[in-house]
């Protein structure tokens, strides 16, 4: 099992628990690809921190001898906040102006340390690409047009894009991002193409909902259920959805062809699918199409699937109908979307993981009688996608 292949915090968390029931470090570390500190290292992480351990630790130097001095560097804040419009090359001409030369890129550096420079601003080349390495390993799905907004008819068709190949398995006019319709049009889309290992989705509705602690859906619920494991994409880093960004991306362009403005009505959205899928050569793919990578999931679709298997000898727990779980004389607030559902209890030492399916959803501290959400999105080295 390389460690690549997953997420690196579940498989971290995994490691940890089949040591704590008495799995040897030396076959755990052959199977995980790891050395021995490696494996020790995580092991005393979470005894020290929990869960919090678990997560990649940053790479950057906690000081940098060359950082631009404190004050030079809120003269440069000022000048931004007194010109929002002007970006870095505009300000160090300023700066060069009072007697100050400051490279552009220095510049640059200090308005993104200060959270000033907009999207729209800043449009940063990507150094890497990843993809999966078989088709339906990942699904991106995601709207084009104004997510959640109230004017359904501003709400542009449902993407879903095979992360292997690009091969658009779905594109669907809903005229809505409610649950109901936006489920209707996903089975019929597992009932032809299969059911994928995952999903990446961005938090917007209704895969995600904002409004709740721990953003979990009925969509999502209802989705792992069917054995997918949901991802989301890195707040405010839609690059993390590359792909279906620069489906939506040709989408918008295919808009200024003769007949472009009946791009909501489904015979053109179909029409342009097949032509994406079968007759758009692809430069990501050396110039192949979509449709000469991609073929069917051997996942099939269940409408009604049995009670998810935690395994022999698992501690299980019934969510309540206000989505609260009891342990010991306590109860546990866990989410309302999973109200009726089956969670499992993994129990090391004073701490306990709660997992929903194969996902990790929540870690309790019995010595801090704390309750932590798991947060599901990482950056995008982390995601590997």
């Amino acid at each position: 099992m390389a460690w690549g292949t997953r997420d690196l915090r579940d498989q971290r968390v995994e490691f940890v628990i089949r040591h704590s029931r008495g799995e040897s470090i030396s076959s755990l570390c052959r199977e995980f690809e790891i050395t021995r500190p490696t494996g020790y290292v995580w092991i005393g992480r979470f005894q020290r921190q929990g869960l919090a351990g678990m997560t990649e630790l940053s790479r950057r130097p906690s000081v940098c001898p060359h950082q631009t001095r404190s004050v030079l560097e809120q003269r440069v804040v000022e000048l931004r906040r007194q010109r929002p419009d002007w970006g870095a090359r505009k300000l160090a001409v300023l700066l060069q102006r009072e007697g100050v030369t400051l490279p552009v890129v220095t510049v640059h550096r200090i308005l993104l340390r200060h959270g000033l420079v907009l999207a729209a601003d800043s449009h940063a080349p990507a150094t890497q690409r990843f993809q999966r390495e078989r088709p339906n390993e990942l699904w991106q799905m995601d709207f084009k047009g104004h997510k959640g907004s109230a004017r359904e008819a501003s709400i542009g068709p449902l993407s879903v894009l095979d992360d292997h190949s690009r091969y658009l398995v779905a594109l669907q006019q809903t005229a809505s991002t409610r649950y109901e319709p936006v489920r209707e049009h996903l089975e019929e889309v597992f009932r032809n193409c299969g059911v994928p290992e995952a999903m990446l989705m961005d938090h917007g509705v209704p895969w995600f909902n904002a409004q709740a602690p721990s953003g979990w859906t009925r969509l999502q619920v209802w989705l792992m259920r069917q054995g997918i494991r949901c991802c989301f994409s890195g707040v405010r880093h839609p690059q993390t959805q590359g792909k279906v960004e620069r489906f939506h991306g040709a989408l918008q362009r295919a808009r200024r062809r003769p007949g472009g403005q009946r791009w909501l009505s489904q015979d053109w959205l179909d029409s342009f699918r097949q032509e994406y899928n079968h007759l758009r050569p692809h430069q990501a793919l050396d110039m192949r199409t979509p449709a000469s990578l991609w073929q069917p999931s051997p996942r099939v679709y269940q409408p009604n699937p049995p009670a998810w298997d935690y395994g022999q000898g698992a501690e299980l727990r019934k969510v309540n109908a206000q989505g609260d779980i009891s342990i010991g004389d306590r109860i546990w607030v866990l989410s309302r979307a999973l109200a009726s559902e089956t969670v499992q209890l993994h129990r090391i030492d004073q701490r306990i993981l709660i997992y929903f399916c194969h996902t990790l959803v929540r870690q309790i501290d019995l010595a801090a009688q704390r309750s932590t959400a798991v947060d599901r999105w990482a950056p995008i080295h982390e995601l590997n996608l």
